[in-house]
């Protein structure tokens, strides 16, 4: 069986759990006996590509024509975003993309058209023009390649997936790993609604990481509970053996919080519960690893509350960096307000680091031997973390435990379940 799967990121080159996702995803279908195709905006050539195809969107000639042409961008959605909608980084200004009207009035002979467009791989000023051409390049690789399904990541995909139908015919399948509702709460933007609602709707599946998110998906966007399948994130043993051992320059317990300083990922919650947790025990340091639109308010924050030289802000973190973190932390933290899966505490709970995560996240349906907490209780998220601090028993079952979770939890078992949705539509 042979996939056009269409993706963002794909690692080294990632900026949060989605690349990384993917990658586990294509090494455990390899092993499954289905090829893939994987196609980025943007490839640097120093990817591992032993499981897979790459395919550089970046090298492919547009060549739709005529009235193919005409059709096709008759579907195509062109918007203005801002910067809460980017899902894996931080903030930045987004100029003003082409409106769709403008796009139909370019001749048939503009370069567009005719010639590569070279993506940036990043999100960018000009992202929203880069997911529409990316959608271009979708539709020319479904007329030129030889493939079974069609796999679209996110809606930053989902136009390309469903311009390759449209022109091939093939089953497509979108996987859904953050909602809009996800990322903006209530706030909810109606055009990026609008392209995650049409993605699903013309997909023969939906896949969703959780089934937490698959409640929203046919709750909040009406999606036909009938093809709307549950497949768990995984995470891989750690193949990192020859790291050199970490050496930890200070003598107290370290907690960390790892990922986008975003309204999604709570970061408020836990530097109320690291205030907490301080006033009882002073000889405790907070980390909080990543960038997002509320970092600085939870810098000042935290110099309102007078804990700086408690709390460290490391800015952006990966590779590894990620396992150093890791193996400096005697305990994680994701107090997340609305968490698809998250793949962060696996990584910990691989790394022997007992986890406290949020009832609000998909991975909270999987991993039973965390501590799990309402993300909204800063009372019960203070005392989880003071009590993995100072009770070994408690830390020391947990650590048992947690890693033997992980055995039912590789992305080789979830590979086999995507390959069984693949076979129910071809």
């Amino acid at each position: 069986m042979k996939v056009l799967m269409f993706g963002w990121e794909f690692p080294p080159h990632i900026t949060g759990g989605l690349g990384t996702a993917c990658y586990g995803m294509t090494q455990g279908l390899s092993k499954a006996d289905v090829e893939v195709l994987f196609v980025v905006p943007k490839a640097y050539g120093d990817e591992d590509q032993e499981a897979i195809k790459l395919v550089n969107a970046s090298d492919i000639k547009i060549s739709i024509t005529g009235t193919e042409k005409e059709n096709f961008l008759d579907k195509v959605t062109f918007i203005e975003v801002g910067s809460n909608l980017i899902p894996y980084v931080g903030p930045e200004d987004f100029a003003k993309v082409m409106e769709l009207a403008k796009l139909r009035s370019l001749s048939k002979s503009t370069s567009v058209f005719q010639e590569e467009f070279k993506f940036s791989g990043k999100y960018g000023t000009n992202l929203l023009e880069e997911v529409s051409r990316y959608a271009l390049v979708g539709a020319t690789l479904a007329k030129e390649m030889d493939f079974d399904v069609i796999h679209a990541h996110d809606w930053l995909t989902y136009p390309a997936g469903i311009a390759a139908k449209q022109i091939s015919g093939k089953p497509l399948v979108v996987h859904m790993h953050a909602t809009e509702f996800d990322r903006s709460g209530e706030n909810v933007n109606p055009q990026v609604f609008d392209i995650e609602k049409s993605g699903m709707e013309a997909a023969d599946r939906v896949i969703t990481v959780s089934n937490f998110t698959r409640k929203i998906v046919i709750d909040r966007y009406g999606i036909d509970p009938n093809k709307v399948i549950t497949v768990h994130n995984a995470v891989e043993p750690s193949n990192k053996t020859d790291m050199d051992p970490v050496e930890r320059k200070v003598d107290e317990k370290v907690v960390t919080f790892l990922g986008r300083i975003t309204f999604q990922k709570g970061p408020e919650y836990f530097i109320e519960a690291a205030y907490k947790v301080l006033k009882k025990d002073p000889n405790v340091r907070f980390v909080m690893a990543g960038t997002g639109d509320m970092l600085n308010k939870m810098v000042r924050r935290v110099a309102r509350l007078g804990i700086g030289t408690r709390f460290h802000f490391t800015g952006f973190l990966k590779g590894d960096d990620v396992d150093k973190m890791y193996a400096l932390s005697d305990v994680y933290v994701m107090p997340s307000v609305s968490e698809p899966f998250g793949i962060s505490p696996l990584e910990a709970v691989r790394s022997n680091v007992p986890v406290v995560i949020s009832r609000q996240s998909g991975v909270s349906e999987v991993l039973t031997h965390a501590i799990k907490i309402n993300f909204w209780d800063v009372d019960a998220l203070a005392d989880a973390i003071y009590g993995l601090l100072h009770y070994p028993a408690m830390n020391k079952m947990i650590e048992k435990y947690g890693p033997q979770e992980l055995e039912k939890l590789k992305w080789e078992r979830a590979a086999l379940q995507i390959k069984d949705v693949y076979l129910q539509v071809v």
